[in-house]
């Protein structure tokens, strides 16, 4: 389950610990699990049928984790179905070409948090399947979309939609209007925003560092970005 071409093959991902594999029983069909019999002697049902227990040593062999965590489980892939309506009547995100495994797994997390159940990926972000996303998401991506699709394509048929966009010449984000639907597109961990998409973008946003003009890192960790401009986004919600 470690490569992309194994999982497409088999239409599968794996999941490790009880936090994670507990919160994704629910929401995905599980294939099979293998877990000690400490984890297991806690269950009170479990939904499948397919159950071994395993020793330590045993789960060790089968784990990707340095530090196995009493249950390991293979689950299918869900069918993805894109539904565009989503963004007109509520805030979505797009990725364009994020490739660290960590950091998009992170920005699902925000997404749930946030309440934001729908991230549109380039077909060049990191594949939401390795075992190093999923187990960042902590969860999440029980609750969040993800649909691997090319941006421009996607952004050029819609119309009237709110495009936003992080840019070091864009306008302060604490200052500018925000509006509850649409889509924030976060960029590439080196690159940013690619040109086809940044040409897109009709809201060009920046965050601001402190204090202005103060000599500082050069820019942010998409995924603390992202955290930073769901945050705005949601208190100017409430307001």
């Amino acid at each position: 389950m470690e490569l992309k071409k194994n999982r497409k093959a088999e239409n599968v991902f794996l999941a490790e610990g009880p936090k994670l594999v507990g919160d994704l029983l629910g929401h995905f069909r599980c294939r099979f699990l293998i877990a000690t019999s400490e984890w297991l002697r806690q269950q009170e049902k479990l939904p499948i049928s397919d159950v071994t227990e395993v020793c330590e040593e045993e789960l060790a062999r089968a784990s990707l984790l340095k530090a196995p965590q009493q249950v390991l489980a293979v689950f299918e892939q869900p069918d993805e179905c894109i539904d565009l309506s989503v963004i007109r009547h509520s805030l979505t995100l797009a990725l364009d070409d994020v490739q660290d495994p960590g950091n998009l797994g992170t920005i699902v997390r925000l997404a749930d948090w946030f309440g934001i159940e729908h991230i549109f990926c380039s077909p060049n972000t990191v594949d939401i399947y390795n075992p190093k996303a999923i187990q960042a998401t902590m969860g999440g991506i029980a609750r969040v979309k993800l649909h691997y699709t090319p941006l421009p394509e996607l952004i050029r048929s819609l119309t009237d939609i709110p495009i936003y966009g992080t840019f070091l010449d864009g306008g302060n984000m604490y200052e500018q209007p925000l509006s509850s639907h649409g889509i924030i597109v976060m960029g590439n961990e080196g690159n940013g925003i690619g040109k086809d998409v940044a040409q897109l973008i009709n809201r060009r946003l920046y965050i601001p560092s402190y204090p202005p003009n103060r000599e500082t890192s050069e820019s942010l960790n998409v995924a603390i970005a992202t955290a930073i401009v769901c945050a705005e986004f949601r208190r100017r919600a409430s307001l």
